[in-house]
């Protein structure tokens, strides 16, 4: 079997840095926001192009604690409204309802599957405050139109990067446009800690200051507590874990694009669909999301070949039943396309002979 994703493959290519880092970190007895912290929050800062990385436990505490940061700053209140595509991961709408805010959902891009920017303004209204671009798949979202949206009407941008780390339009990548933006480093990631990992980036700085208070209890001080805040530190492990990963991020992510050129370029067969996109060389590929009428054939017959795929995502969040007043709502296109997307492996381990079999089983695929 082809797994969809081979982690201990890829992990073992950077083994004995990784345990050397991690030999470093018990070796110091620091543990908590020490200098392996502070070393990858620069780094990560510098990677994206911005003044400040503040690292968290996760990818939805960044979305949930840079939206409690803006309430507590006056930005944001009880009720707001925040705009975001319907096909958007669940962490998004459960940081957007952990803080009693609304989710204003929107049909997303035929082709790129992120939020379109006609559609955000259809949805404006005079509660809305925020829009919340989710990057999906590796492929950024137009950002320069998102912005202008978004100076116009005096909304704030928080940008879901936690599939996009890299991706780029021009020389600015993810994390550089909003005002605030949030990543995941989930295992999975193309920048991928061993644990449960996430930050935010930002270049306010009344913010970076609110939002790591929050994540340490809401403290500046040690046990003087300005703010109701949580745990959700980064842990020293994994920041020096994520350092050296970082090291040879975009090594994986060009083995990732060699994959996704010989996909595009191979896979002729016209009962799928292959991504449609512009700037090819600034996609990360952390997904690669073919469609599929006969899908749910297509994937079993890739699965009786040896090809695992997985289905991002098989039900949209609004008509998940953690959200039954939600259930109410149709998203047409949406739907449509979670019932034809399937990804295929774009594991960046994968070898020349598991890519060709790929390729010649997509193509003999008869329905």
């Amino acid at each position: 079997m082809i797994n969809f994703l081979n982690l201990k493959k890829i992990n073992a290519s950077y083994a004995e840095e990784l345990k050397a880092a991690s030999a470093r970190v018990i070796d110091s007895g620091y543990y908590i926001l020490g200098p392996e912290v502070r070393t990858f929050e620069q780094e990560f800062a510098d990677f994206c192009g911005v003044k400040h990385c503040i690292g968290l436990a996760s990818g939805l505490d960044a979305l949930v604690l840079i939206l409690r940061a803006w309430k507590l700053m006056g930005k944001l209140q009880d009720g707001d409204e925040v705009i975001i595509q319907a096909n958007a991961y669940i962490a998004c709408v459960l940081a957007i309802t952990e803080n009693n805010l609304k989710p204003v959902f929107v049909e997303p891009d035929e082709h790129s599957y992120n939020i379109d920017p006609a559609k955000i303004r259809e949805a404006i209204t005079a509660k809305t405050r925020v829009i919340m671009p989710v990057h999906l798949y590796g492929y950024l979202s137009p950002m320069p139109e998102i912005m202008d949206i978004a100076r116009e009407s005096n909304l704030l941008v928080l940008e879901d990067c936690s599939q996009s780390h890299g991706a780029s339009l021009g020389d600015k990548r993810a994390g550089f446009w909003g005002d605030a933006s949030a990543f995941s480093f989930y295992p999975s990631k193309n920048l991928g800690a061993l644990a449960d990992s996430g930050a935010a980036t930002t270049n306010d700085e009344e913010l970076e200051t609110m939002l790591r208070a929050l994540r340490n209890y809401g403290s500046k001080e040690r046990y003087y507590n300005l703010y109701q805040g949580v745990n959700s530190r980064l842990s020293e492990m994994q920041a020096a874990l994520l350092s050296v990963k970082l090291k040879y991020f975009w090594q994986e992510v060009d083995n990732r694009r060699s994959i996704a050129e010989r996909y595009l370029a191979g896979i002729k067969n016209p009962l799928i669909t292959l991504p449609q996109v512009d700037r090819t060389e600034q996609h990360t590929w952390h997904l690669f999301v073919v469609r599929c009428q006969q899908r749910d054939a297509f994937k079993a017959y890739l699965h009786e070949n040896g090809i695992e795929t997985i289905i991002h995502y098989p039900k949209p969040p609004y008509l998940q039943a953690a959200y039954p007043e939600m259930n109410h709502l149709s998203f047409p296109l949406n739907e449509q396309i979670h019932d034809e997307i399937l990804s295929l492996s774009a594991d960046p381990s994968l070898s020349d002979a598991d890519v060709q079999h790929i390729i010649d089983t997509c193509n003999r695929f008869a329905g």
